[in-house]
C-alpha cells in the first residue's frame, strides 16, 4: 500500500512559513484505503496547517484517537464541524478523568469535552480495546501489554481514586496505528505511554513479522531515564527501523541524542514533515 503521513500539529514548525505550532500532535494519513486523521492536537494548529499544507479535513473518513490527552483531542470539535458525521476510533477509557502533577500541583489533562457534546458534532465513537482492522492496511494496536521491567510509564501522571486521592494512571487506552505498507510495516505513535519498545513488540507479535520500516510520532522519551533511553534505541536497531522520525513528547535534547545514534534513518517530525512510502 502506498501511503502519504503529513504531519499537521506538533510542538515545532518546518517549512512552508505561516504554520504554527502546539503542544500537541496530529497526522494526515492518505491511503489508498483513504484519507484518515490521527490525533487532532490542541486545537490551535489544525485546521490553518491543513489548509496551508493543502491537506482537505472534509475528506477524513474516520478519525483515530491514541488516548485521551486533551493535546491529542482538543481539536476534535473543529474538525467535526467540517467532517459532519464521521467514525472516532478510540479506546473506551479516553473520557478517563486525569490530572498531571508537576511543581505548580495537579492539573488537568484529560478530554475536556463531554462524550455527548462530541456526538451532537456527528462523533460516530467506535470503541476498541483490542488490535483491530480499520480499513485495509491499517490496524490500532488495542491495548498494549506492558512486558517489560523498564518501561514503567510516566508517574506523574494520575487519576483519582477518591477524595483527594490518587494514583499512576495506567493508560490502558494508549494505542498507535499500524500500517501494512508496500515497503514494510509503518508505526505512528501519539505519545507511546505503553512504551515504545513494548508497542514494537506487541506490533511485531500480532503481525507476525520481524521489522518495522518506519516509526513516526511521539516517544515520551523526554521523560525517561538513561537506560531505558538505551533499550529503546537498541530496539529500534534490532527492529531493523529504517526511518524514525520522532515528534512532540520525545523532547529536543533525546531528539538529538537519537540523531547521534541513528543518524540517516532519523528525522525530526515538525509541523509540514512528511513521510511518503
Amino acid at each position: 500500500m502506498h501511503i502519504r503521513i503529513t504531519i499537521l500539529c506538533e510542538n515545532s514548525c518546518g517549512p512552508p512559513r505561516g504554520t504554527v505550532g502546539e503542544h500537541g500532535f496530529a497526522c494526515f494519513i492518505e491511503t489508498e484505503a483513504g484519507n484518515y486523521l490521527f490525533d487532532t492536537g490542541q486545537g490551535i494548529g489544525l485546521v490553518h496547517n491543513a489548509g496551508l499544507l493543502g491537506k482537505d479535513l472534509t475528506s477524513v473518513k474516520a478519525v483515530l484517537l491514541s488516548h485521551g490527552h486533551y493535546d491529542h483531542t482538543q481539536g476534535l470539535p473543529d474538525l467535526l464541524r467540517r467532517t459532519g458525521p464521521v467514525d472516532v476510533f478510540a479506546h473506551p477509557d479516553i473520557f478517563t478523568e486525569r490530572y498531571a502533577l508537576d511543581r505548580h500541583g495537579r492539573h488537568f489533562v484529560g478530554i475536556p469535552w463531554r462524550r455527548a457534546y462530541l456526538e451532537s458534532l456527528g462523533a460516530r465513537f467506535r470503541f476498541e480495546r483490542d488490535y483491530s482492522q480499520i480499513a485495509p492496511g491499517l490496524y490500532l494496536t488495542g491495548e498494549v501489554p506492558r512486558t517489560n521491567d523498564l518501561e514503567k510509564g510516566d508517574q506523574r501522571l494520575v487519576v483519582p481514586t477518591g477524595e483527594d486521592l490518587f494514583e499512576a494512571d495506567p493508560m490502558l487506552d494508549d494505542m498507535s496505528l499500524v500500517i501494512n505498507s508496500s515497503k514494510g510495516l509503518v508505526l505512528v505513535l501519539g505519545c507511546a505511554h505503553a512504551g515504545v519498545v513494548n508497542i514494537m513488540e506487541h506490533v511485531c507479535n500480532k503481525t507476525g513479522q520481524e521489522k518495522i520500516y518506519a516509526v513516526v510520532g511521539g516517544t515520551h522519551l523526554g521523560f525517561v531515564g538513561p537506560e531505558e533511553f538505551q533499550e529503546t534505541v537498541k530496539a529500534f536497531r534490532e527492529f531493523s527501523v529504517e526511518q524514525i522520525g520522532v515528534s512532540h513528547c520525545t523532547g529536543l535534547p533525546r531528539a538529538a541524542q537519537l540523531y547521534h545514534h541513528l543518524t540517516e534513518r532519523f528525522f525530526f517530525g515538525t509541523v509540514g514533515t512528511v513521510l511518503e512510502v
